[in-house]
């Protein structure tokens, strides 16, 4: 048993808490919460648990004060230990980057619902008596309010003894928060990279193209009691994250939309900022809700897709078919440059008002009381056009 006064204390081997006695024999304990607690954390996509090195324990205040100091202790099996060792990269001399890592993690003390990543007030963590780099705080402009630091796992690799039968020391420090308890974890991990994450979605499995094609017809079916029916769907091909064309078209099971987005650059994103955010409508897309879309896949496939085709229709039957921009369209979809009215009076022009409607209309402004045509310079780029409408123009004042 290690003697550690106003601590607590980890046992190496079975990684249980127990709480030590003071000189007065007073217990350091928060009354009503266990010291070991059934708090669940989000699983992180990126990272593979291979060991529990410290269960889910609450950290428990050791005085009056606000200021707490907690100290945990673990040791690594010789397995353990070993893989942390074979699975490094060392290419970088002056940066070592493992693996196989021992990942520290805090959240609140609430065992309702899997527990998000949070770090309390004033935090500072020592490993073997090193400082311990935690991710920086979000500056924030709200007067009182303290910023906070990004929900992020903390790799505490690089300051452990990576030997067997060594016991490590954690010691944290922190602040309390008014009815809120914290806990804190320690694991052995194994990083993943965007790439493998990809394989492992293919490899789960395609969602087959008859179920999108299912929520094709219904959602048209739905529209279709409506006052104004939707015979057809137009969707892109586009990512919204790469503005390329999907190679592997996914989305979560939890959207409702079925436009996709490219998984390839949707992990990528992820890998270097998680956010886990739908780029279609925002909602939480985590990775275990991705599934790969079979219908769209399908179409990229195919033959009947030409290389610049990048809309699609989808019709009340489920089929689809390449879109064909029409003049229509293009003016529904795509931006047009304000026109400018040019009235012709005489032989001069006189730029008379600017529209930004793309219907062309000059937004109610009055026309000339001067016999005069009106010109609308967005329609040819071309500046030969202009003396044939003047000579139009001259041609109705002679009669």
């Amino acid at each position: 048993m290690y003697q550690q006064q106003n601590m607590l204390s980890f046992t190496p081997d079975a990684n249980r808490i127990m709480t030590q006695s003071n000189n007065n024999g007073i217990m350091n304990y928060v009354s009503g919460y266990p010291q070991e607690v059934d708090v669940k954390l989000k699983k992180l996509a990126f990272f593979d648990i291979l060991a529990t090195l410290v269960n889910p324990s609450l950290l428990a205040p050791t005085s009056s004060q606000r200021l707490h100091e907690n100290t945990l202790y673990f040791t690594l099996s010789p397995t353990q230990a070993t893989e942390i060792a074979s699975n490094r990269d060392i290419r970088n001399a002056t940066r070592v980057e493992h693996i196989v890592q021992v990942q520290l993690r805090f959240c609140l003390m609430d065992t309702a619902t899997e527990q998000d990543d949070y770090f309390p007030p004033n935090i500072s963590v020592k490993v073997n008596g090193k400082q311990c780099q935690l991710p920086n705080p979000i500056p924030t402009n709200k007067p009182g309010v303290e910023p906070k630091r990004p929900p992020r796992p903390v790799n505490i690799t690089g300051n452990i003894k990576a030997s067997p039968l060594v016991t490590n020391t954690v010691q944290v420090s922190w602040c309390s928060e008014f009815n809120r308890g914290h806990v804190v974890s320690i694991y052995l991990v194994k990083k993943l990279t965007s790439p493998q994450l990809l394989q492992r979605l293919k490899t789960k499995g395609i969602k087959s193209a008859d179920i999108t094609r299912n929520l094709i017809i219904d959602k048209l079916k739905e529209d279709a009691d409506c006052d104004i029916a939707t015979t057809m769907l137009r969707v892109s091909l586009i990512c919204p994250l790469g503005k390329m064309r999907m190679s592997t078209p996914c989305r979560a099971s939890t959207c409702s939309h079925l436009q996709c987005f490219d998984a390839c650059l949707y992990l990528q994103m992820n890998e270097r900022k998680p956010t886990w955010n739908c780029p279609v409508c925002d909602k939480q897309a985590v990775y275990e809700n991705l599934v790969i879309d079979g219908y769209f896949q399908d179409v990229i496939a195919s033959k009947n897709l030409g290389p610049d085709s990048n809309e699609i229709q989808l019709h009340e039957d489920g089929s689809w078919s390449v879109h064909v921009l029409k003049s229509d369209a293009q003016t529904l979809d795509t931006p047009v440059k304000p026109a400018q009215k040019v009235e012709i009076i005489s032989d001069d022009l006189v730029i008379s008002t600017k529209c930004d409607d793309k219907s062309g209309s000059n937004h109610g402004v009055e026309p000339s009381s001067t016999t005069g045509v009106t010109v609308d310079l967005t329609l040819s780029d071309s500046d030969d056009d202009l003396p044939l409408k003047r000579k139009q123009n001259s041609g109705n004042s002679n009669r």
